[in-house]
């Protein structure tokens, strides 16, 4: 096992080489059981075999693709799946633009989507035991990593370790102790990975070093330092090496495309959600007759006001300025169910058509919300610096209930590297969040200090 794990890379890479051929085998040797032609090697066929390769490679870098020993099998799945299928889709629609010409067809026709499904199905098939198998093999040839938490509190360590033992093949935690305990250095040197959360500056970067020196990984949780070099370059001044972090806005030219793609992009939503929007506004209405549409003050860049506009989801007689908590009783029937599904957010669409949100940026707070966290972190206000957005990083990657500094870090981590691949990124991995609906709508809950420190002093 000790030569295997020395060679986990290539393990992977083949593995992954293996099934990109495979996937695009499938759609080929399927498809030519109608169009024998795609088989051979021609111009066409080389058009076809770029396409597949050209937008499964593209959308893998968009959906995280085949990441086995760092994710779970059932995202691995969900990511290489949406690719393939993205992928399938455009390449048949591809192959039946190749079929029109004077010995096939004389116009354009939607040919064989039954063939379409079949190799999906073949596809999905790989895809699975790909996953499966390949983190199987991972783990069997990787024990998981020695690791201790460092903190400095329990409400501290009860926020980080529940998100590490959801990880219990890449991580086994032996210590969880307070950064002063006077074993935190023996500790250290006891164990490969090291997660240093909520721990004073100076201390983090103590203990950070002493780590570097003994060649430890280290985890440890942002501050408002290490976002703000995410924007960082060096730069040399004569023979000094600097970094460089300079104040970032968008130019001109990106506020002209980022506007523009709002405006297309909410009038085609609004244009194919409409049959969606019509039936949920009879259902609201059909439970208790109130009001369609809620309508709720919140704050854009430069903490412009705006009444963002979402479907009614709660009691009219209970929908306060309140943030939602686990089996909220103001929540209606229908409401439950356009929330597990995002679908109360769809009206949005007419604040981006208006130019009061933007499809990409951080989602705008509940007044209440703002004044609230800003008392606690100042540096909330610092999302203000761009337009509010239906989707963005901390909607994607967090929950409903993640914590404000978490959520502040995930939409400055988007400020800071923004970009219009960026947003196109973000804009397709949108679709993920219906996907795992079940999660990331968690409401607030009670904290109950489950896990207490390993070594008391």
């Amino acid at each position: 096992m000790a030569i295997l794990s020395k060679l986990k890379n290539t393990i992977v890479l083949l593995l992954k080489a293996t099934l990109y051929f495979l996937l695009a085998g499938t759609f080929f040797l399927i498809f030519g059981l109608k169009f024998e032609w795609i088989l051979h090697m021609s111009r066409t066929t080389a058009v076809l075999l770029v396409t597949f390769t050209a937008m499964e490679t593209l959308l893998i870098s968009v959906y995280g693709g085949y990441l086995i020993g760092r994710l779970k099998s059932k995202p691995i799945i969900m990511s290489m799946s949406l690719a393939t299928i993205i992928t399938d889709l455009i390449t048949h629609f591809m192959l039946c633009i190749m079929n029109v010409n004077d010995n096939l067809n004389d116009h354009f026709i939607y040919e064989a989507p039954h063939l379409l499904l079949l190799v999906m199905l073949i596809q999905g098939a790989l895809i699975v035991f790909f996953a499966y198998f390949g983190n199987y093999l991972y783990f069997t040839i990787n024990s998981p990593e020695k690791c201790c938490v460092i903190t400095s509190s329990l409400e501290s360590l009860n926020n980080i370790v529940p998100k590490i033992l959801k990880y219990k093949k890449q991580y086994k935690i032996f210590e969880m102790i307070h950064y002063s305990s006077k074993d935190v250095f023996d500790i250290i040197n006891d164990h490969d990975t090291i997660f240093l959360y909520d721990i004073p500056s100076k201390e983090k970067i103590l203990l950070n070093e002493y780590c570097y020196e003994r060649n430890k990984n280290v985890y440890y949780n942002f501050e408002m330092n290490d976002v703000v070099m995410l924007g960082a370059k060096t730069v040399l001044i004569d023979d000094k090496p600097l970094v460089s972090a300079v104040v970032r806005d968008l130019t001109l030219e990106q506020k002209v495309i980022k506007r523009t793609m709002d405006i297309l992009m909410s009038a085609i939503g609004l244009l194919v959600a409409s049959p969606i929007m019509l039936v949920c506004a009879i259902l609201i209405k059909l439970e208790d007759g109130g009001h369609v549409f809620f309508r709720q003050a919140r704050a854009t860049k430069g903490g412009k006001l705006f009444k963002v506009y979402k479907f009614r989801t709660m009691k009219e007689e209970g929908s306060i300025n309140k943030s939602v908590t686990s089996d909220d009783d103001r929540i209606t029937k229908v409401g439950k169910y356009l929330r597990k599904f995002r679908i109360d957010e769809l009206p949005q669409l007419i604040n981006i058509l208006k130019g009061e949100m933007s499809v990409v940026g951080p989602r705008p707070e509940m007044i209440e919300n703002v004044d609230k966290y800003t008392e606690d972190l100042p540096e909330f206000s610092y999302r203000l610096r761009v337009k509010g957005g239906l989707t963005g990083y901390a909607q994607i990657a967090g929950k409903y209930n993640t914590s404000p500094k978490d959520k502040l870090v995930l939409d400055l981590m988007y400020i800071e590297k923004y970009s219009l691949w960026l947003d196109f990124k973000l804009i397709l991995q949108t679709v993920t969040v219906l996907l795992k609906a079940s999660d990331s709508t968690e409401a607030f809950g009670n904290n109950e200090f489950k896990y207490h420190f390993t070594r008391e002093d």
